[in-house]
Order: C-alpha cells, then sequence, then structure tokens
C-alpha cells in the first residue's frame, strides 16, 4: 500500500470520528451518522488495500 493511499485512508477514519464526536456533542444526528459512514468507507478502503498487498507477496 502507497504511503498516500495509507495517509488517505487513515484522514478519512479520522475526520470520520471528529464529526461522529461533533455530532454527538451537539446533539446533530446526522453529523454522527455522517462520522460513523466515514470512518467505516476508510477502514473499508484500508482493508482492501491490505488485501491488495498480501496478494501481491
Amino acid at each position: 500500500m502507497s504511503f498516500a493511499k495509507k495517509f488517505r485512508d487513515m484522514k478519512q477514519v479520522l475526520h470520520g470520528r471528529i464529526k461522529q464526536n461533533l455530532g454527538r456533542a451537539t446533539g446533530n444526528k446526522r453529523l454522527r451518522t455522517e462520522g460513523k459512514t466515514d470512518q467505516v468507507a476508510g477502514n473499508l478502503k484500508q482493508s482492501g488495500e491490505k488485501a491488495k498487498d498480501a496478494f501481491k507477496h
């Protein structure tokens, strides 16, 4: 997995956590949901990249 892709995916997960916590603090359900969605998407991308790397070696 290239460093740029790894960083982008980790950034998406972190951004999702921030959104989720901000939504929780303000009582904004939509923001909480978007944050959780961003986290899941980032984690799935990371898993996909790790699987690709496993099959390369």
